[in-house]
């Protein structure tokens, strides 16, 4: 099985979403008419992104908001103050049917709170090189920052000073004899609290030597819960509302996906009318389909990958028999890549963007458990230069690719050379350079007249052809690994 690509060349001076430059964004970009799951995981490690079956790939130093592929570790990650309370607010309304009255500052948000968890990238049709960008998303709390305890009532210290001292602090003291030699010296109070501390501790080993049991399971309870925990927490047997989160293919010979396929289209159009603005005729059942149902990749299993087998998903979430929000994944050898979502709108302070990536991370490590090398959760693109669109970075512990090794850097590395400059290299190593470059441009496979054969072979065919600059730049920028596996289509 072989991928095809067809180069749409590239695409400058159009406006750019983020930052609202009418002229700033480049790309570059190629449609895919079949594509494996493999040769898509090596594409979006060098900075490429599907958008339907279009892929791009954003122009780094050209354009004017550098977006840089962003994955997380999804076996580490704990989720932070914000996700906790995120979590929680759904699970109360669940239990309780108590739908929060204001929505949550923080991440996933854009045209509206707490959006989407992708761009809003539109796959052009196949005659047109026109990409619309439109995503705007907010966040304005930290995730690290609890500001529900700001004015929480204060104890009084130990060594404060009582009342009735303060109203005799101003009487002359009797002339004396001095200090009772007798009588022990006076301690300061942070002296005698250190000792207790000290006393308590050495209570608490000799409590854990005599008694090991008791302590251990002591010790145990105090681990942090997990993320499956939290999602999971305070459901009682009987609650308000039944959420039931289902993965259907992306395949019209599904029967579960044939069936829904109308109410999700309508669930599209509805967001994309409420949220982004769209008109009516912009988010029709043929763009619904074009933009998140047509798909570059093929269904595929394998011995040691998830029961489920990779391509492209849609993640339901079905509250109460209907469908409130549905997250568009595609599952690859190494990740789940997020490629949007779209949900109802009276649901919004729910705050479904972040409730939802929560939910694929937890995907991720359980599709792990059945394929260990799938350990990561990939987010899309990271725009360091739009403030708005930073929340991507609160999912930690997580990486950024840098634009010209492809090699993975820590986002705590990185933030500090985007803050000086939006385009940067991020990898450190000045003497690093790309593993994947492109070494010789004749081993490129194309496809012509139904024939696959070498781009040197091609060449021969084909003297007086003045494609050669065309071809190695897009061999360039998919590196020499990928060129020699996917077929560029030569008319």
């Amino acid at each position: 099985m072989y991928t095809i690509v067809e180069l749409r060349g590239i695409k400058c001076g159009y406006r750019c979403g983020y930052c609202g430059n009418e002229g700033g964004k480049a790309s570059y970009g190629m449609w895919s008419h079949t594509m494996t799951v493999q040769d898509y995981q090596d594409l979006i490690d060098r900075g490429w992104r599907r958008s339907g079956k279009y892929i791009y790939k954003p122009i780094m130093n050209k354009t004017c908001c550098p977006q840089y592929t962003i994955r997380c570790h999804a076996l580490n990650f704990h989720p932070s103050k914000t996700h906790k309370k995120t979590l929680k607010r759904v699970n109360k309304f669940l239990s309780k049917g108590e739908m929060p009255a204001e929505r949550c500052d923080e991440g996933h948000e854009g045209e509206s709170m707490n959006s989407v968890h992708e761009e809003d990238v539109r796959p052009p049709p196949e005659d047109s090189l026109k990409i619309d960008h439109s995503e705007v998303q907010d966040i304005t709390t930290s995730p690290d920052t609890d500001s529900t305890n700001s004015t929480a009532p204060t104890t009084p210290r130990e060594d404060a000073v009582p009342a009735s001292a303060e109203k005799t602090s101003n009487v002359m003291p009797k002339k004396g004899k001095g200090a009772d030699p007798n009588r022990p010296l006076c301690r300061k109070a942070k002296d005698i609290r250190k000792e207790r501390r000290l006393q308590k501790e050495q209570q608490k080993q000799q409590e854990t030597v005599s008694s090991p049991s008791p302590a251990q399971s002591k010790s145990s309870s105090n681990q942090p819960k997990s993320l499956e925990e939290f999602i999971t927490e305070s459901l009682p047997n009987d609650p308000q509302h039944r959420l039931e989160v289902r993965l259907v293919p992306v395949s019209f010979e599904d029967p579960d996906f044939l069936a829904s396929y109308e109410q999700s289209a309508a669930l599209y159009a509805r967001y994309q009318m409420s949220v982004h603005g769209d008109d009516p005729l912009e988010c029709g059942a043929s763009q619904f389909k074009r933009f998140l149902c047509d798909s570059p990749l093929e269904a595929e299993t394998a011995p040691d990958g998830p029961d489920v087998g990779y391509g492209s998903f849609h993640q339901q979430y079905w509250l109460d028999g209907r469908i409130i929000a549905v997250g568009v994944l595609d599952i690859l050898p190494f990740c789940v890549s997020s490629v949007y979502l779209y949900y109802h709108p009276d649901f919004s302070s729910l705050s479904l963007g972040t409730y939802s990536a929560l939910r694929e991370i937890a995907f991720t490590r359980q599709l792990h458990q059945q394929s260990p090398k799938l350990t990561y959760y990939y987010l899309g693109f990271y725009v360091h230069s739009c403030p708005k669109m930073r929340y991507k970075g609160q999912y930690r512990p997580s990486d950024l690719l840098c634009p010209e090794t492809y090699a993975w850097v820590s986002i705590e590395r990185c933030i500090p050379r985007l803050d000086i400059a939006a385009y940067s290299r991020l990898n450190e190593n000045a003497q690093a350079g790309d593993a994947l470059a492109l070494k010789d441009l004749g081993r490129a496979l194309v496809l012509h007249r139904r024939t696959v054969m070498p781009y040197a072979a091609y060449a021969r065919k084909r003297k007086g052809s003045n494609d050669e600059k065309e071809v190695e730049q897009y061999a360039s920028l998919v590196g020499q690994t990928c060129a020699e596996k996917i077929l560029l289509y030569r008319a």
